[in-house]
C-alpha cells in the first residue's frame, strides 16, 4: 500500500473526520452559512443591498473561512485526541489534504452556492416587489443586481480567504488551546507593526507625513496643501501579487511541515 496517497484510505479518512466530529465540520459550516442569512438580512433592512452582499461575502468567506480552518486541526487541544489523530492509519499527506479539501474547497464551494442562492432571491423578491408602471421602475430594478464573483471586490476577498485560511491552519497547529484567537492576535501584531514600522520609515525619511500606506504611497504636507509620493506601479504589482499569490501557498505547505513535525 502506498505510505503517501491511497485512495480508498483517503475516502475513510474523509469520511471519519466529517462523521466523527459533526459538530466541529459540519455544525459549524451550517452556523457559518446561518450567520450569513442572518447578516445579509440585517444589513440589507438598513443598509441597503450593496453594503449587504459586500460585508456578507466578505464576513461569510473570508472571515468563516478562516474560522472553521481553525478548527480544521482541533486534535491537538489534548494530548489524547493528539495522540490518537497522530496514530490514525492514514499519512501525513492525506491528512493534511483532509484538512485541505475541507477548508480550501468545501467551505468555500458550499458558501458561494449558498451566498448565490439568498443574493438571488433577496434580489428577485425585490424585483417581483417594484410596481412595473412607476415612473422609477427601470431605475430602481437597475439599482439592484446580483453579487458579481468575477468582480473588483470578490477578487480582493478571494486571496484574502485564501491567506487568513492558511495562517489559521498553521496556527491551530502551532497553538494547541484556542487556536483561533491567539492566530488572529499574532496577525494582528504582525499588521500593526508593518504599520508602525512603514510611518517609521516614512516620517524618517520626509519628516512630517500625513498618512504613509504601506508598499504603496506616502502623502506629506506642502504649505496648505499635500502631496503623495507613490511607489512605482510595477514594485507596487511585484509586492501585491507576492502578499496574495505566493504567501497563502506558503502558509498551506507550511501546515503540512508542521504537521509532519507533530509526529516527532
Amino acid at each position: 500500500m502506498n505510505n503517501t496517497f491511497h485512495v480508498k484510505r483517503f475516502g475513510r479518512l474523509i469520511r471519519k473526520t466529517l462523521l466523527e466530529r459533526p459538530m466541529q465540520t459540519l455544525g459549524l459550516i451550517g452556523l457559518l452559512l446561518l450567520l450569513s442569512l442572518i447578516l445579509y438580512s440585517v444589513i440589507k433592512a438598513f443598509g441597503g443591498f450593496n453594503p449587504a452582499q459586500n460585508i456578507t461575502f466578505i464576513w461569510g468567506l473570508a472571515g468563516g473561512g478562516c474560522f472553521l480552518a481553525s478548527f480544521v486541526f482541533g486534535y491537538f487541544s489534548s494530548n489524547a485526541m493528539g495522540s490518537a489523530f497522530l496514530t490514525l492509519p492514514a499519512s501525513n499527506s492525506e491528512k493534511w489534504l483532509c484538512a485541505v479539501l475541507i477548508a480550501g474547497v468545501f467551505y468555500p464551494v458550499i458558501f458561494l452556492l449558498f451566498f448565490r442562492l439568498v443574493d438571488s432571491s433577496f434580489v428577485a423578491m425585490y424585483h417581483h416587489g417594484l410596481d412595473p408602471t412607476g415612473p422609477f421602475y427601470k431605475q430602481l430594478y437597475q439599482s439592484v443586481y446580483i453579487f458579481d464573483f468575477n468582480g473588483f471586490l470578490a477578487w480582493k476577498v478571494y486571496p484574502m480567504y485564501w491567506f487568513l485560511a492558511g495562517a489559521m491552519l498553521v496556527g491551530s497547529l502551532y497553538f494547541n488551546k484556542v487556536a483561533f484567537i491567539k492566530t488572529a492576535i499574532g496577525i494582528s501584531i504582525l499588521i500593526t507593526g508593518v504599520i508602525g514600522l512603514n510611518w517609521m520609515m516614512a516620517t524618517i525619511l520626509f519628516g512630517h507625513v500625513n498618512s504613509a500606506s504601506p508598499f504603496n504611497s506616502v502623502t506629506i504636507p506642502a504649505g496648505k496643501e499635500e502631496g503623495s509620493i507613490e511607489m512605482p506601479s510595477g514594485i507596487v504589482n511585484i509586492i501585491n501579487n507576492s502578499l496574495w499569490y505566493v504567501l497563502p501557498p506558503i502558509l498551506w505547505l507550511l501546515a503540512f511541515t508542521r504537521l509532519r513535525e507533530k509526529e516527532f
